[in-house]
């Protein structure tokens, strides 16, 4: 370990209070249970998943020796004919590596084809193994070589599974691994003086991740995989956005996760608040507030704007003509399940109510044939653009409307924030890290009563 990296790990892992609760510097087995730690687990042995190899171990130099745990990314659902190749030495194996299919030097380029449920690999020429049941499983020979797929290149391995829907490509590579190739795309490759907001990102991805990826790794998932690489769970590019100081905040933070009560959370963040950010319930639907998801204020008592001002896209507008109104009653009345969801002549557009945050809880739309309430979860897609992207988000109001004969003919909305506004502003948390606010401090912010420590 390089003595950076040393230094870092050492200010994490320095003696701290956390509203309340002292972090040991060192976990080990005899230390005592504090509130907020979990006690160190023995490396589990070798799964067949894994092809009998021994577990990634990371954080040695702090006393956690405790495994990595391996998460499953859904790169392409219904592949046709999907290619792989590599950078320098691989192979590909059906799983467990009971039987090797092929082996490359890095320049070959090998299609996983399907034939109902079975699997092959075929070369640009005529090769071809045999059908069989699969899944094929795509791996380096060594540590100097990665696999390509989809023009970018992956850490780990890759898992090939015939679906009834086409060919389903899964990347399996260890949690500290799929983080160089999320926090970069997520916050951007940003400068060494963000790094305290770059590691309060990396905390907070890993939490996200730890509560989709179980401790034991030998419980596969049913449906072959955790997560997608898409804005459903976290946006993840592998290893072609990697940055060096993205690397140096996931290797300074290995293996640490935000705990409430001593759980690993949930922690969701998004791009800016517009200087208050938004409870669960205000966003989603079918969920419950929670105590360390609550609204915060995020305004910089230096200057009386909100942190997250330098996003360029903090503030913002929305114009809507005739023809776009009309399309936003259709979408409002499909949203609510209409079995005929037609457009019409809007009257009025109005906010019905406010949320605890000052977000538009509802949006009441006055329409030719009655009246249509578009409830909090629905108002940003039932106001998208014509391209179909979602309205920033609900911290909103009318700004200007222009009428004929008692109808909208447009409307402007003008509003701040950019995104769902639960947990953390990711401009904010840049904002705060630029005035020298450090990490922890910045995590404390956005998810109050919460404490860092190690995930197992």
């Amino acid at each position: 370990m390089s003595n950076t990296r040393t230094q870092r790990l050492a200010k994490w892992l320095a003696p701290s209070m956390f509203g309340g609760v002292v972090i040991a510097a060192v976990v080990v087995a005899c230390a005592p249970l504090q509130p907020g730690i979990v006690p160190p687990v023995q490396p589990p042995a070798p799964t067949p998943a894994e092809g009998g190899r021994a577990p990634v171990v990371r954080g040695e130099a702090s006393g956690r020796l405790a495994p990595d745990r391996t998460v499953l990314i859904a790169l392409e659902g219904r592949a046709a004919a999907p290619i792989v190749t590599a950078t320098g030495a691989w192979r590909i194996d059906e799983q467990g590596g009971r039987v090797a299919l092929v082996r490359g030097s890095g320049t070959e380029r090998w299609r996983i084809e399907q034939r109902g449920g079975l699997l092959r690999v075929a070369g640009d020429g005529s090769d071809a193994t045999p059908w069989r049941e699969g899944p094929f499983v795509a791996r380096p020979a060594n540590g100097e070589s990665h696999l390509r797929f989809g023009n970018r290149r992956y850490r780990g391995e890759l898992l090939f599974t015939a679906t009834d829907s086409g060919v389903l490509v899964v990347n399996r590579l260890p949690v500290e691994d799929y983080l160089r190739g999320v926090v970069p795309i997520e916050i951007g490759t940003r400068q060494e003086g963000d790094l305290a907001a770059i590691e309060a990102q990396t905390i907070a991805a890993r939490s996200y991740t730890y509560m989709r990826v179980p401790s034991d790794g030998a419980q596969q998932p049913a449906r072959g995989w955790h997560m997608t690489g898409t804005v459903q769970y976290q946006v993840y590019a592998g290893m072609d956005v990697e940055h060096p100081v993205i690397n140096e905040a996931v290797d300074a933070t290995a293996g640490l996760v935000l705990r409430y009560g001593g759980l690993i959370v949930d922690a969701p963040y998004f791009s800016s608040c517009g200087g208050r950010t938004a409870g669960p319930r205000e966003a989603w639907r079918g969920v419950r507030d929670e105590p360390y998801l609550q609204p915060v204020d995020d305004i910089d008592p230096r200057t009386g704007r909100a942190y997250c001002d330098l996003s360029p896209r903090n503030h913002w507008h929305a114009e809507f003509d005739e023809a776009r109104l009309r399309d936003v009653v259709r979408r409002a009345l499909q949203a609510g399940g209409a079995r005929d969801p037609r457009p019409a002549a809007v009257r009025k557009l109005e906010i019905g109510a406010r949320t605890p945050s000052g977000r538009a809880e509802t949006v009441v739309l006055r329409t030719e044939r009655g009246t249509v309430t578009v409830p909090a979860r629905d108002i940003r897609s039932v106001l998208a653009d014509t391209r179909g992207a979602i309205l920033a988000s609900t911290y909103f109001s009318v700004d200007r409307e222009s009428r004929t004969r008692g109808q909208l003919t447009a409307v402007t909305l003008r509003g701040a924030g950019n995104g769902h506004g639960v947990g953390m502003c990711q401009w904010g948390a840049i904002g705060r890290a630029r005035a020298g606010i450090d990490a922890r401090s910045i995590l404390r912010h956005y998810y109050p009563g919460t404490v860092v420590g190690f995930a197992d």
